[in-house]
């Protein structure tokens, strides 16, 4: 519950002002920008054993090391270029993590070339709608789903990296293509909806 402005919301974000903001504005909306989808691919690619909100901070240094999340610009960094982030103190430095985004971003255009976007291949996972959850408790949130299993074996069938079903269950909570907010939060109801 927020006090100061008598709303109830999930308590994740705690009282972390930037994690508020993402909880109420874009955690859990649907996505169907493919920019926007590749934006989040990466970030939960960098979270990987870490925390939401150290990804959080950096984002804006993300956007900027990492062509504003162009995939078709990020697919052509080179040795000398991946070298560069990894020396860059405003992201997270994992040499396997920026070569990662590099493979994803050649994998992500593929995918964009076979389906028409990445968009219409990334929503047949939850068959193009959201799956609406009805959680009491964060406690009874699973890491995992059976469409994030299916989407990371599938992503990794397309030579996607670090894309887990406990990262992919992240990107799908983000992104949209689940309402994981807990009934009682205040975006549940709105997210819910516009569906």
């Amino acid at each position: 519950m927020d006090e100061k402005n008598n709303i109830s919301r999930c308590s994740w974000p705690g009282d972390n002002e930037l994690m508020v903001c993402y909880h109420d504005t874009e955690w859990g909306v649907p996505l169907h920008d493919d920019v926007k989808l590749f934006e989040f691919l990466v970030l939960d690619t960098f979270q990987a054993g870490l925390s939401w909100s150290t990804v959080l901070k950096k984002r804006k240094n993300f956007c900027k090391a990492f062509s504003s999340f162009n995939a078709s610009k990020i697919a052509k960094f080179g040795t000398k270029k991946i070298e560069e982030l990894i020396l860059n103190p405003g992201i997270i430095r994992n040499r396997l993590k920026i070569q990662a985004v590099v493979q994803n971003a050649k994998a992500f255009l593929e995918i964009q070339e076979c389906f028409g976007s990445f968009d219409q291949y990334i929503w047949r996972f939850v068959d193009g709608k959201t799956i609406q959850n009805c959680w009491k408790s964060e406690k009874e949130i699973p890491a995992v789903s059976k469409e994030a299993e299916q989407m990371s074996k599938d992503l990794k069938r397309h030579k996607f990296q670090f894309v887990g079903p406990v990262i992919c269950y992240a990107f799908m909570q983000a992104a949209g293509l689940i309402n994981d907010h807990i009934v009682d939060c205040f975006r549940y109801s709105e997210l819910s909806a516009h569906l």
